[in-house]
């Protein structure tokens, strides 16, 4: 199997649970040192102390990218298609598809054409290129791919939904926030903040539901790969929250690479003109009031 990447900064840490590793205040999160690393380097990270799972073993891989990084993408097909090689692949979740959407009635010979319309890929969203390889080699080898996205749909009632204000500790849901508001460039109201981190959260849980969904239906020594943003991985705020307990997982980041434009500057310019340019898919939440980001969101494109 190909090298995972190193974790990112947004990580802090590689986390890998075990099942007698049980929930707790801060669970999923594991005591961690931090390197300092030189100038413009990625930051290097610490053990953590938390019982560790080797790699081959952990049945859920998360792995975190930055949307606009082509070699993320790359790097996604390679683990991906490794796996469905060795027959060690139980499922692929994928972010950039709606919970509800999959392929598991399509047989081996589908086209990308019908995958794609199994899975209500939205091509404005998420340009379907860079992922079709991780994609089609899950369908070659007769893996179901699943959306694992919250469904825009349920968004709005999210936001208003308190109760998953609770699924974070107060320092983490406080991060989230920040999260948030440096994701939308500073720009999106104060009174906003809450209601999109909610979105944030209901996002996570949703993908953790279905990485658990299909772990469920593993074999013994089989995977289930989470295709995601960076943020979606992180231990403290995102997917790894929500999992069960008892299932073993491994959270990584490919290494942050220099995003491909200024997602802020194409905000300030749609919010000066009443309305909000087509962006890739990226930080926010999506289908939100007032500055409503895109479908995958804007600016920090690991979100």
């Amino acid at each position: 199997m190909p090298d995972l990447p190193p974790s990112s900064p947004r990580l802090r840490g590689t986390c890998e649970r075990g099942p007698s590793q049980r929930a707790t205040s801060l669970r999923g999160t594991c005591q961690r040192g931090i390197l300092a690393a030189a100038a413009a380097a990625v930051l290097a990270l610490a053990a953590c102390a938390a019982p560790r799972v080797a790699d081959e073993e952990a049945p859920a891989l998360l792995l975190g990218e930055q949307h606009d990084a082509p070699s993320h993408q790359q790097a996604h097909a390679r683990v991906v298609g490794d796996l469905a090689a060795h027959g060690r692949l139980a499922g692929l979740a994928l972010e950039m598809a709606e919970q509800g959407a999959g392929t598991a009635n399509l047989p081996t010979s589908a086209t990308e054409t019908e995958v794609r319309a199994a899975l209500r890929w939205d091509e404005a969203a998420w340009p379907w290129a860079p992922y079709a390889p991780a994609v089609m080699a899950a369908v070659r080898a007769g893996v179901p791919v699943a959306g694992a996205n919250l469904p825009r749909a349920r968004m709005r009632a999210a936001m208003a939904d308190t109760s998953l204000d609770g699924l974070l500790s107060v320092q983490a849901l406080a991060r989230q926030r920040e999260a948030i508001r440096d994701g939308h460039c500073g720009l999106l109201p104060e009174s906003q903040l809450g209601p999109m981190a909610r979105i944030q959260v209901a996002r996570d849980r949703a993908m953790a539901q279905t990485v658990t969904a299909l772990a469920q239906q593993a074999a013994p020594g089989q995977r289930v790969v989470l295709l995601a943003g960076a943020a979606h991985v992180d231990v403290e705020l995102g997917v790894p929250r929500h999992l069960p307990a008892a299932l073993a997982f491994r959270a990584q980041a490919w290494p942050a690479q220099p995003p491909q434009r200024d997602y802020c500057q194409a905000l300030r310019e749609g919010m000066r003109e009443g309305v909000q340019r087509p962006m890739p898919p990226a930080a926010g939440t999506g289908g939100a009031p007032a500055v409503a980001p895109a479908p995958g969101g804007v600016n920090s494109p690991s979100r």
